[in-house]
């Protein structure tokens, strides 16, 4: 399947069914498929047709969907940006991902219509949704007398069909290239066993520039036939809103997201008894978390899912299994090849600890314009590293352990962190932490952790420290606690350790 086929296979079926919701605004799945039709004409008109690389910068809305898609049929490869991009890192990536043109939001237009002097590779930028700066053009005006038929454009299975950057927790993003097959397999794989509704109403509130909230939720509705209700920005309160009067019924949320909703002054049960289902991933959930939650809307289904950028969606933990398979990700969808292999790229048994990998369909081409980087991740049996540590059990379902890169070397014993957070999560006071590897003179590295307090909650760091000490190993103790305001994240919510490491291991020569 073709990613363009995703929508007209729905507006065949539900032509007439509201397909996108947003304020006032409300679009058919056959009006979402004629304006598709109407950009990858107007994109194909441009020059921007097979193998051409355009991007799009945008909060969550209607026409992303249309670029997406209308991209997708007329052979371009569209690159997602995160829209808190630093204005240094955005020159990078355009110009390092050879960005011919880029439609972006009217909220950030200005900050970007400088980008064609600096990035002379960058030909138009095309404002979406209101008016254009000099040097730009409205997004309207790029599709005057664009045809609504389907794009005249011959675009295969295997092309690529877009980029997605890596989240840029243990360095800078990389850009993934993925194909046309590998992105519509998640979602046909979402579909058959996420265990959704026809009549559900979606709310995609994640960004849509992320795989989770566009590929793994947004690709899956349309594909569903489901109408969904798009936020342009996160805000418990509002999600809580769309629930009781736009009657909102299925979502997927990053943990950080679930904790808010949860933890708001003004949470009910009541206020969300038509929410039924939740499909949650894109970050660990700590075991602590996923017990709140429960206990908050035990009336939900708790679907967790898990994937990467470079691979797509790869496991679906069912409601079924919510509590006997607690720390579980799942169990890999049908017809997805995973295994654990050591050191040496050997298999693992049940229950033996390594790294994840996996092959087939559903994985990236490469990064973009780094063979060095795909290389160290690809190898020539066909898998990929994913670089995430765990154990499958002998019922097949995956525990993820840590990142590799995460994990703490601590006089020759491995640590892992998550271990350390999902101890620190259980005490009262803590309302979200991170635990990261600072040096050490004698042991190389020890555990730290940086804690956010619960609202007008008060701890002490001996008091955290022992509290830790007496649920797990008395070595893995996190040696220094730091409270914090706030952790510095990627847009879909994931912590940010690289950035609260470094300050730590900045005079030393080596970071490990």
């Amino acid at each position: 399947m073709l990613i363009g086929e995703i929508l007209s296979d729905a507006a065949a079926r539900v032509p007439d069914k509201a397909a996108i919701r947003m304020g006032g605004f409300e679009q058919s799945f056959a009006a979402l498929d004629r304006a598709a039709n109407r950009v990858g004409n107007a994109l194909l008109r441009a020059g921007y047709g097979r193998g051409r690389n355009i991007a799009i910068l945008s909060s969550n809305r209607p026409e992303y969907a249309e670029i997406h898609f209308g991209a997708a049929r007329s052979g371009a490869v569209l690159a997602h940006l995160s829209t808190r991009i630093s204005d240094g890192e955005l020159d990078r990536i355009v110009a390092d991902t050879d960005i011919e043109a880029l439609f972006v939001d009217e909220s950030l237009a200005g900050e970007v219509v400088g980008l064609r002097e600096r990035v002379p590779g960058l030909e138009r930028i095309v404002v979406i949704g209101g008016g254009a700066p000099e040097g730009a053009e409205r997004y309207e005006n790029f599709l005057s007398g664009a045809s609504d038929g389907p794009p005249p454009a011959a675009v295969a299975p295997g092309d690529p069909c877009l980029i997605n950057f890596t989240g840029g927790t243990t360095g800078l993003p990389k850009g993934v290239v993925a194909s046309h097959e590998s992105r519509a397999i998640g979602s046909v794989r979402a579909r058959r066993e996420f265990e959704l509704k026809d009549d559900d109403v979606f709310c995609c509130s994640t960004p849509m520039f992320h795989i989770a909230g566009l590929l793994v939720w947004f690709q899956t509705g349309v594909l569903n036939g489901n109408t969904q209700v798009l936020m342009p920005r996160w805000d418990a309160e509002e999600f809580m809103r769309l629930v009781e009067e736009e009657s909102v019924t299925a979502a997927f949320l990053v943990p950080a997201q679930i904790n808010a909703v949860i933890g708001h002054p003004r949470f009910s049960a009541d206020r969300l008894r038509g929410w039924r289902y939740c499909n949650f991933g894109g970050a660990p959930m700590p075991n602590a978390l996923a017990e709140r939650m429960m206990e908050a809307l035990p009336h939900l289904e708790w679907v967790e899912q898990y994937g990467q950028s470079e691979t797509g969606n790869l496991t679906v933990r069912p409601p079924r299994f919510a509590r006997s398979k607690m720390g579980s990700a799942g169990r890999a969808f049908e017809d997805v090849d995973i295994a654990i292999f050591d050191g040496e790229d050997r298999p693992l048994p049940s229950g033996g600890i390594g790294e994840l990998v996996t092959r087939g369909t559903h994985r990236m081409l490469g990064y973009y314009k780094d063979a060095e980087a795909t290389a160290e991740v690809l190898t020539a049996e066909g898998w990929i590293r994913t670089g995430d540590v765990g154990y499958l059990d002998e019922e097949g379902f995956l525990y993820l352990v840590d990142r590799s890169k995460d994990m703490i070397v601590s006089g020759g014993e491995n640590i892992y962190p998550s271990e350390i957070e999902d101890a620190l999560s259980r005490h009262p006071a803590v309302g979200e932490c991170a635990v990261f590897g600072i040096p050490d003179d004698r042991w190389g590295e020890v555990p730290a952790a940086h804690v956010v307090l619960q609202a007008d909650a008060r701890a002490e760091e001996e008091t955290l420290i022992a509290f830790v000490a007496d649920r797990i190993a008395r070595h893995k103790r996190p040696r220094h606690i730091r409270f914090v305001d706030s952790m510095p994240r990627t847009a879909v919510g994931k912590i940010q350790k690289n950035l609260i490491r470094a300050p730590y291991w900045k005079a030393r020569e080596r970071a490990i």
